[in-house]
């Protein structure tokens, strides 16, 4: 039996310990925070979206940074596996649009009643409030390899715990209030590993001047949305939006904030709004006709409450160069043209991302190619695994990063060589 310390109570954190004390070890989780799971018990709005149930191939496409990677880990310990192990340990889950897991409860604390169960079933030792402020590495004597010996426990003497293995599941820099505060990131750089650049990501967007402000609250639904690097297309996809104070939220936006971190550090980027997108030009064009041909007699300011929200009216109008108090049936062609083009090219310019304390994850992390991906061990430290959010990997909305933690957490857990033991997960 080989002791096993982690480094980080949350959802890597947890399956790590689920798969080392399964596997028959010594297992030590020591996490920072006065319960385990923080961020989980925040996530899907306190729902906990668990996992997303689309075929496994399908989940390695919603991951966007380093999908190859993960190929291992999703196979070795599934989506269907997460549900599996949740609805054995009396937490039943369902399925909503999209592919989404919750728990039947809409409760992200059942799904950590049922892990923290399962942990102490199997002997899992948890400690509560309890940083870590380091690993301990040491050269072997025989090899001159680089091994981790334990962590060291912060505090006003540092405690050396030693350990076979130490698992660091410390998360990112995403949600700080919930105790991710990069920790991860600075032990690694330590003991040699590269750290790609660090952003937040599933994020919102800022955006130039007060037009998105004059809309703040109002939600777009069924819209297409791309953005754009000068003629470059970065990112286009269907969906749902919100305009803020600041600037541009909501389902599609946030997932764009991953494909797009890094060119808007570099620079403004255009976001093109789609209004329309179910209508071609000439449909457009015919559908205005036909509205028109209701307002025949209404300026053109009175004309636009079935085509548009209320709210976008005026800046559609404004965009299209068509006087407000125009009679619709004086409107030409050409200027029917232009209407059509404001509505199916409403455009913003994106200036940044907000922060990490409204990031739903980082981006960057730990460099993948220096880790193991079947066994998430450190091919530069001996006995040093990583999991979950310090590593470099991200994904889409929709349960992706969840489902990544657990399968990076199971294998990081597995991979410490052991004796597999049984245990019965039903039950609270």
């Amino acid at each position: 039996m080989s002791k096993v310390i982690i480094a980080g109570g949350g959802a890597a954190g947890m399956a790590a310990g689920i798969a080392a004390a399964r596997r028959g070890h010594q297992v030590h989780i020591y996490e920072k925070n006065e319960k385990l799971g923080k961020k989980v018990y925040i996530t899907g709005k306190g729902r906990c979206n668990v996992t997303n149930a689309c075929e496994t191939e399908d989940l390695l496409k919603g991951v966007v940074t380093n999908s190859r990677f993960l190929y291992s880990s999703f196979y070795g310990f599934t989506n269907q596996d997460m549900m599996d192990m949740l609805n054995e340990a009396g937490c039943p889950l369902k399925t909503e649009r999209g592919g989404r897991v919750f728990p039947v409860s809409d409760k992200s604390s059942d799904v950590l009643k049922a892990l923290t169960g399962i942990l102490r079933r199997l002997d899992v030792e948890i400690h509560l409030n309890q940083p870590v402020a380091g690993l301990i590495l040491k050269k072997d004597s025989q090899s001159g390899e680089t091994v981790c010996r334990g962590i060291r426990l912060a505090g006003r003497f540092e405690k050396e715990m030693a350990a076979d293995a130490v698992i660091v599941a410390t998360g990112g820099l995403s949600y700080p209030s919930t105790g991710s505060t990069g920790d991860g990131y600075a032990w690694a750089k330590k003991a040699g590993h590269k750290i790609t650049a660090l952003s937040p990501a599933l994020v919102p967007f800022e955006t130039e001047g007060d037009r998105a402000g004059m809309l703040q609250g109002l939600a777009l639904k069924n819209i297409r949305v791309s953005i754009r690097n000068g003629k470059r297309e970065l990112y286009q996809d269907f969906g749902e939006m919100l305009f803020t104070h600041f600037g541009v939220s909501g389902p599609v936006l946030l997932s764009a904030s991953s494909y797009c971190a890094g060119a808007i550090r570099k620079g403004p980027l255009t976001l093109i709004i789609d209004l329309k997108p179910a209508l071609s030009r000439e449909q457009l064009d015919q559908r205005i006709l036909r509205d028109f041909e209701e307002s025949k007699n209404r300026q053109f300011k009175n004309s636009l409450n079935h085509l548009l929200p209320a709210r976008l009216i005026p800046i559609i109008i404004e965009e299209s160069g068509i006087h407000p108090d125009k009679q619709v049936n004086e409107i030409t062609r050409q200027e029917r043209r232009q209407l059509a083009e404001a509505i199916k090219g409403f455009s913003l310019t994106l200036t940044g991302l907000r922060g990490y304390e409204e990031a739903i994850i980082t981006q960057g992390g730990v460099d993948v190619k220096e880790i193991n991906p079947a066994t998430m061990e450190s091919k530069l430290v001996k006995g040093l695994f990583f999991a979950g959010e310090a590593l470099d990997l991200d994904a889409i909305t929709g349960g992706y990063n969840l489902q990544i933690a657990w399968s990076t957490g199971w294998a990081a857990g597995m991979g410490i060589p052991g004796q597999a033991v049984t245990i019965q997960d039903g039950g609270n």
